[in-house]
């Protein structure tokens, strides 16, 4: 008998024939002699009207508000799946976070788990009740509720396997597991039977959709196998799990992309200790992620930077940049929202040389101008054109040999 936390995202529960349909799943699974803990997202695009709601009220709803507003989703689902099992004789019961409670801490929209108690999902699956748990959401130590941030159910599953020891977590989606690339762009994708944690986590960080990124965190931290599969086929998808010698064969996994990219580029700043630490300070009091940075020293005492944020965060962080860089003296700050980042991403890279400078030769090739760089032991990332990003995920692809399992 294993204990088995699986996952349904907003696509596997977009309506109720869908939610039966995972029913009868999760019931098959629990009759094959498995103790199944489910773990549900709301249903497809409701927390989109739900926020949509919430801005017809105010175009910067109250956090805290919004947090109360965006957990009814996951409501309505575990509602309805527990529904559905006693409707076919299953017993089964709907937990929200606070119910067991997934404790975070009260950074509202983007809370963190600081702890889990698992008691009362261990009771239940003793009494041989499923325990259907509403993704996506916590309770703080105030008591309020608490959203995890989009993508946050991954994190729920991942977190719930840990604290109660599953053996494995499983998260259903609608596609079959994770692929040398997206198979949207590129139809010569290849589905990968096994991939490192630390993989994972650079194609997550780097615009790979099939897993929130603090659910690798979680999994890598505590060596919790994650097995990525559809909701709608039973072959077996990716298995996430730690890194093996095989893995360092492959020199290049996966090519990822994300158009979710701006650059803001502030001129002729000082070049003095501290300036830096002046100009990203703001930044980060007001959470917002930085990703590639890149000085450029001028003649004299004078410096460019350059650096990339998300485009929701653009508009927000080119205010604050432009504040900061008047009390700094800098001379001219510049955005630019027209551009994507391309990635490989290999374990088998920590070991061979050439792998960027190969990378850049078939960008190169195909006429696509890099405007960043940034690497670290597995991967490789350019800034390049928004327009060029079709093109080059299919040109790097096929210059690894991803369809052939070269790479």
């Amino acid at each position: 008998m294993s204990l088995l936390v699986e996952k349904f995202g907003g696509t596997s529960v977009a309506d109720t024939e869908k939610i039966k349909y995972v029913r009868d799943r999760v019931i098959k699974t629990k009759e094959a002699g498995n103790d199944v803990v489910v773990v549900l997202s709301a249903m497809a695009g409701e927390t989109n009207r739900l926020i949509a709601l919430a801005k017809s009220i105010h175009p910067a709803p109250d956090p805290r508000e919004l947090d109360v507003l965006m957990a009814t989703g996951e409501q309505v689902t575990i509602s309805l799946f527990a529904m559905a099992c006693k409707e076919k004789g299953v017993e089964a019961r709907s937990f929200l976070g606070y119910q067991i409670p997934i404790e975070t801490d009260s950074i509202h929209t983007m809370a963190r788990i600081e702890n889990i108690n698992p008691e009362a999902l261990k009771t239940a699956i003793k009494q041989g009740i499923i325990p259907v748990v509403a993704g996506f959401q916590g309770v703080d130590r105030h008591g309020s509720i608490t959203t995890l941030g989009r993508g946050g159910s991954d994190t729920t599953a991942v977190a719930l396997a840990v604290s109660l020891g599953a053996d494995v977590c499983e998260i259903y989606t609608d596609v079959e597991g994770v692929f040398t690339t997206d198979p949207n762009i590129c139809p010569k994708a290849r589905k990968i039977d096994k991939i490192s944690y630390e993989e994972m986590l650079e194609m997550a960080s780097l615009g790979a959709k099939v897993l929130e990124i603090r659910s690798v965190e979680f999994a890598m931290r505590y060596s919790m196998p994650i097995h990525v599969r559809s909701t709608f086929s039973s072959a077996q998808g990716t298995m996430v799990v730690e890194e093996d010698k095989s893995m360092e064969e492959i020199l290049v996994s996966a090519v990822t992309y994300s158009k979710n990219e701006a650059r803001i580029t502030v001129k002729k700043v000082p070049d003095r200790p501290g300036t830096a630490a002046r100009l990203f300070g703001p930044i980060s009091d007001a959470n917002i992620v930085v990703d590639m940075i890149i000085q450029n020293t001028r003649e004299g005492e004078l410096t460019d930077m350059t650096f990339t944020v998300g485009k929701g965060d653009y508009k927000k962080a080119l205010s604050i940049i432009e504040d900061t860089a008047k009390d700094i003296g800098a001379e001219e700050v510049r955005g630019d929202t027209d551009i994507a980042k391309v990635s490989i991403v290999g374990v088998g890279m920590r070991n061979h040389a050439g792998i960027a400078s190969k990378m850049f030769h078939i960008l190169y090739q195909h006429g696509i101008n890099i405007l960043m760089i940034s690497t670290s032991e597995i991967k490789v990332s350019c800034v390049i054109e928004e327009k060029y990003t079709e093109l080059a995920v299919r040109a790097l692809h096929e210059g690894f040999g991803l369809e052939r399992g070269f790479g």
